[in-house]
């Protein structure tokens, strides 16, 4: 028995080709997984805040103290998007990716966020199970369409941690540009060097196949 996965053109998802030999006969069958797209509510707030806290334990070690990532990272999560949740700012735009009723990843995006950079792409994250299968990429373009609908401002920025290389790829495969940086304070304490990545006409996001 063989198997092939691949993705489903012109889709969100990707279909599995298994090959059976029997006898003289080959019987192929395929499986096709959607993920579907959809604002998120207030009975997200758990999930969200979990894949939130796990992409920080994942990613953000060594930016962000270990006490923080190790101790008080989900509940510091949960009270965030808590708040952002059952009192929802009219600005906000949260989009949610679901993968067989399950939460797989997420964006959240403040429209006209400044008056020079515009909306802010504020969190992006996807659970670990489904990277590199194009969910992050549609998350982008779910925040693009939200800039270009509702944004006074069409365009579209991020901050992306100096030393995350494999994320500043991604927004540069996807036509954002570094243009400067600044130092935060992160959630945790110490400090950060933030990249700043900018999309002057976010409607580049909307091609994502």
């Amino acid at each position: 028995m063989s198997e092939t996965v691949r993705p489903w053109p012109g889709t969100r998802g990707a279909f599995r080709l298994v090959k059976k030999a029997g006898g003289r006969r080959c019987v192929w069958t395929c499986t096709y997984v959607l993920v579907k797209y959809r604002p998120a509510s207030e009975h997200d707030i758990e999930p969200i805040a979990a894949i939130h806290a796990d992409s920080w334990r994942r990613n953000y070690r060594g930016a962000y103290s270990d006490a923080f990532l190790d101790g008080d990272v989900v509940h510091d999560r949960r009270a965030v998007w808590t708040e952002r949740l059952k009192q929802p700012n009219p600005l906000h735009d949260t989009v949610v990716a679901e993968r067989q009723g399950k939460i797989v990843g997420f964006v959240h995006t403040i429209l006209d966020h400044d008056p020079v950079w515009g909306a802010l792409l504020d969190n992006l994250h996807v659970a670990q199970q489904v990277k590199r299968r194009g969910v992050g990429t549609q998350l982008m373009a779910r925040s693009a369409a939200a800039v270009m609908a509702r944004g006074t401002r069409k365009s579209l920025y991020l901050m992306v941690l100096e030393g995350n290389a494999s994320a500043q790829a991604f927004y540069r495969a996807r036509g954002g540009e570094c243009v400067g940086s600044e130092v935060s304070q992160p959630a945790g304490g110490g400090s950060i060097v933030g990249l700043r990545y900018v999309w002057t006409d976010p409607s580049v996001l909307l091609q994502a196949p």
